[in-house]
């Protein structure tokens, strides 16, 4: 049986919200295990992360809704899209809110 399409948008915000902590973490550390660059290297790496880490989100969230798309099924497709786009937005506030709280 086919999951629903909001619980579909879950899991792709729940792995796009993985990702977003992970490449966080990353930038964190990143000047203490390579060091300060004072060169042209660092914006380079960190334009080269940007740009992987957009194409990486852009798949998550529109590689699955294209299937739906491309079978004929756009309403299903842009309904993902969004279902998904609010599940990151509800994240975002839980964690400004927690942000506030504690």
């Amino acid at each position: 049986m086919r999951k629903p399409l909001w619980q579909i948008a879950l899991l792709q915000a729940l792995g796009i919200g993985f990702y977003i902590g992970f490449a966080a973490w990353f930038m964190w550390n990143a000047e203490r295990w390579f060091g300060k660059m004072n060169d042209f290297t660092g914006p380079l790496l960190f334009l080269t992360f940007f740009s992987v880490s957009v194409l990486t989100c852009g798949l998550m969230v529109f590689g699955y809704p294209y299937l739906f798309w491309a079978g004929g099924k756009a309403k299903e497709a842009l309904r993902i899209v969004v279902y998904t786009a609010g599940w990151l937005g509800g994240f975002a506030l839980l964690l400004m809110a927690s942000l506030l709280i504690f």
